[in-house]
């Protein structure tokens, strides 16, 4: 094989490689403050005031929802070594915030360049979920994580609501360090 023979073919195995990374259905971010030590933190509670409207009134009539949301954050934040507090005094505050919105997918509006082989349409139901824990004594910011993704299908399926709520809430928890 020559090099631009070479070249050329994994030129290709890149370009389809970055074409099937957008076909992913989920984008996570995270950050930590500078100096962030989650063993500094023990306990946490919910912050009182978080606003539940959400962009779309199928899940903000939905009393389902939030309540998977914490139930599901309990979990994972039970698993990496925290303590949740009801009334007293905790470590951390725990605030959400969630969005639902419509959607465009531009790569469904040009057949031919539709890599993903899914030819759905352009418009759909897509959403964010954003965890936020703030030091309690300062109200400061030490670490936020949030998904981004289609939720298609979801508002409208309890079952498949719930599991996409779990997932997204264990992949955004899965960056916050347990504690020791």
């Amino acid at each position: 094989m020559t090099r631009s023979q070479w070249l050329a073919r994994w030129t290709a195995v890149a370009i389809c490689s970055l074409a099937l990374a957008g076909c992913a259905t989920m984008r996570l971010n995270t950050y930590a403050a500078p100096g962030f030590d989650v063993n500094a933190y023990r306990t946490y509670k919910w912050a009182a005031g978080d606003q539940l409207a959400t962009g779309d009134p199928r899940l903000d009539n939905n009393p389902f929802f939030l309540g998977r949301l914490q139930a599901a954050v309990d979990r994972q934040l039970a698993a990496k070594g925290f303590e949740q507090l009801t009334s007293e005094r905790a470590d951390l505050l725990v605030h959400y915030h969630a969005r639902a919105y419509q959607g465009v997918d531009v790569r469904a509006t040009d057949p031919p360049y539709d890599y993903c082989g899914d030819g759905g349409s352009s418009v759909h139901d897509a959403g964010t979920i954003m965890l936020e824990l703030f030091d309690a004594p300062t109200n400061m910011l030490v670490w936020r994580g949030s998904v981004e993704g289609s939720i298609e299908g979801a508002i409208d399926d309890q079952k498949l609501m719930e599991e996409r709520i779990d997932e997204v809430v264990a992949r955004i928890l899965a960056r916050l360090p347990r504690r020791s």
